[in-house]
């Protein structure tokens, strides 16, 4: 989980100790740190490696998760790129300044009946465009254009027009080795390869990806590149250091990646060495809904993003468990074949008996959770010491994505509950929120 408590330089602070210092002190087997940026790029308080200037924090980090367990919580990290995205501008300024004219601007006018002058420099087009209404507009931007204009310009995998875009491969196999190079010397016990939702490995996996370069198109040519940043990445880190990656079991997006496609990646993966494969679904940019203007586009605001992370207002299915069944189909494909490496599943657990059954049906050989975990940071300790009853349980209203969604310091509604009475409990820097979870005694079924 992104948490939002780093500086706006992507360091380490000590609200970001502190959140993870809590968790560490339910000693849960392990604990992935959030979604941290491999590239040393203005990202706002989001949690980066790979610069010298952040060993200092992430040193400090793993030995707050060592002293705070006890020794017992193995610490990863998770690493991520992401591609450009801005946000969604005023229809005025995209069209006076953003938009790049072309000579087909100026056929479509004309078949609409509103020819313009070239001279001087646009103006007569763009002053009519800003005339034009929604249906008309339609008919003259083109696909993308009306994209970056209601949604906000967003970035590829398979522009190939951007050279940026066209040297992924040559480029990301580096920033990912020497970030996992980066985690092991200041002392993870391992990464976690963000191949998942929105970001841009995720996107090379995802069946839309159209590179013709041989790194997009066919599943051998998505594969691609995810297998070659893991090879790179391995042979960066010694042989102990832990080295996995997160898909997604089902892209749920029209045309997108699904299970059987996420299976021939795990197959790929295994094959290679992996050492485990998380899986999660959803959270796409392709179905988000429309942002605010000034707001970029969230990818965990359509059906995908839903899919994601599932809400207690939902289905007949409901939240508990919910893609649980995609982890064990990949799973079974990878027993079948003899290749015995860990399926992580996660979404909606938030029992030890849900999280049980999961592990001796054979759907999963490690249970992940996130929403739970923030309810109740000592949720482990109590399973492990049969104190069940007094598990604060997640209600997976999505108050803490709300958050999340905003870039507001993450929290969870129950820690407010839990504080009452206790007015010196740290608060968000907005004052409106309890800002860590209390402690074990504090916490009590509700």
């Amino acid at each position: 989980m992104v948490p939002w408590r780093a500086t706006e330089g992507g360091e380490v602070t000590p609200a970001v100790l502190d959140w993870y210092g809590r968790f560490a002190a339910g000693q849960p087997g392990a604990i992935v740190v959030e979604a941290t940026g491999i590239r040393d790029i203005p990202s706002g308080p989001l949690l980066r490696i790979g610069a010298p200037r952040f060993r200092k924090g992430l040193s400090q980090l793993v030995e707050r998760v060592r002293r705070e367990s006890k020794g017992k919580t193995r610490l990863f990290i998770q690493l991520i790129d992401f591609l450009p995205i801005k946000r969604r501008p005023l229809r005025e300024k995209f069209i006076q300044r953003f938009l790049e004219i072309t000579p087909e601007h100026y056929t479509r006018m004309e078949e609409l009946g509103l020819p313009c002058a070239k001279e001087p420099l646009h103006g007569p087009i763009r002053e009519r465009m800003l005339q034009l209404d929604d249906a008309q507009e339609e008919q003259v931007l083109s696909r993308r254009e009306l994209e970056s204009l209601r949604f906000g310009y967003r970035e590829r995998v398979d522009d190939l027009h951007l050279e940026s875009i066209r040297e992924l491969p040559q480029v990301l196999p580096g920033l990912f080795s020497t970030a996992a190079r980066e985690a092991e010397e200041v002392g993870f016990h391992g990464v976690e390869l963000h191949y998942a939702h929105a970001y841009t490995m995720a996107s090379f996996l995802s069946a839309t990806n159209q590179r013709t370069d041989g790194y997009g198109g066919s599943r051998e040519g998505r594969v691609r590149l995810p297998s070659q940043v893991f090879e790179a990445v391995r042979n960066a880190t010694s042989s102990s250091f832990v080295v996995g990656c997160r898909i997604l079991g089902d892209e749920i997006i029209p045309e997108g990646s699904r299970n059987t496609d996420a299976a021939a990646y795990a197959i790929e993966f295994a094959t290679r060495g992996m050492d485990f494969i998380s899986i999660s679904t959803g959270g796409k940019f392709e179905d988000a809904s429309q942002p605010k203007v000034g707001h970029a586009a969230y990818p965990y605001t359509g059906q995908s993003g839903y899919e994601c992370m599932p809400s207690i207002r939902s289905d007949a299915r409901g939240p508990f468990g919910r893609n649980a069944h995609l982890a064990g189909a990949i799973r079974a494909q990878l027993r079948q074949l003899e290749l015995m490496t860990p399926i992580v599943t996660a979404g909606g657990i938030n029992s030890f008996e849900l999280a049980e059954e999961l592990l001796n049906n054979g759907t999963a050989d490690i249970i992940g959770a996130a929403r739970q975990s923030l309810a109740d940071p000592d949720w482990f300790l109590k399973m492990k010491e049969g104190d069940g009853e007094s598990i604060r349980r997640c209600q997976f209203t999505n108050y803490c994505e709300a958050l999340d969604q905003q870039h507001k310091e993450v929290t969870c509604r129950l820690w407010d509950r839990a504080f009452e009475g206790d007015e010196n409990a740290p608060r968000t820097r907005d004052g409106k929120r309890r800002l860590t979870a209390p402690n074990r005694s504090a916490l009590k079924s509700d």
